[in-house]
């Protein structure tokens, strides 16, 4: 893969690890508060498409799909996957937070890591995938590339 444009702000010191207001433990304590949600507003705004336009045969994080993808059409054998700008590290949107940028560039990198070999491992499987971005979900583009594939996958 490709550095982009934040590993390399990073990796080259123009971003410095800057020291946390919080002691590590307060820290810590903080963030073990914040509960997780998962991407739930990004996929929502999907699955109301999906239902409104009555495009159906889909299921949502199959446990039988490797990778378990958003939304799977098991007859077209399509994985959908609606990623966040920030934790994917979207090329159009993407930004790295100012406080711990290392730690936040290895997660987000693993976070890349992932999405590659889950891709890879589909596509041997024979499964086709397709990754919609998070600020695609304010224009009809993604929808139009999602019906395309969708006919095109038709068996």
């Amino acid at each position: 893969m490709q550095r982009n444009l934040l590993e390399q702000s990073v990796l080259s010191g123009l971003i410095n690890d800057m020291a946390d207001s919080l002691s590590k433990r307060d820290r810590s304590a903080l963030m073990a508060r914040v509960k997780g949600k998962g991407n739930r507003s990004t996929e929502k705004v999907v699955e109301k498409t999906l239902k409104a336009l009555g495009i159906k045969g889909w299921q949502k994080h199959p446990k039988n799909v490797f990778g378990k993808p958003d939304f799977y059409f098991k007859r077209e054998r399509l994985a959908l996957f609606v990623d966040g700008c920030f934790w994917h590290a979207c090329p159009h949107c993407g930004r790295l937070p100012k406080s711990r940028p290392l730690f936040w560039l290895t997660k987000i990198h693993g976070n890349r890591r992932r999405d590659y070999r889950v891709r890879r491992t589909l596509r041997k499987e024979g499964i086709q995938t397709i990754r919609i971005w998070e600020h695609e979900l304010n224009n009809a583009q993604w929808l139009k590339r999602l019906c395309s594939r969708l006919r095109d996958c038709r068996p």
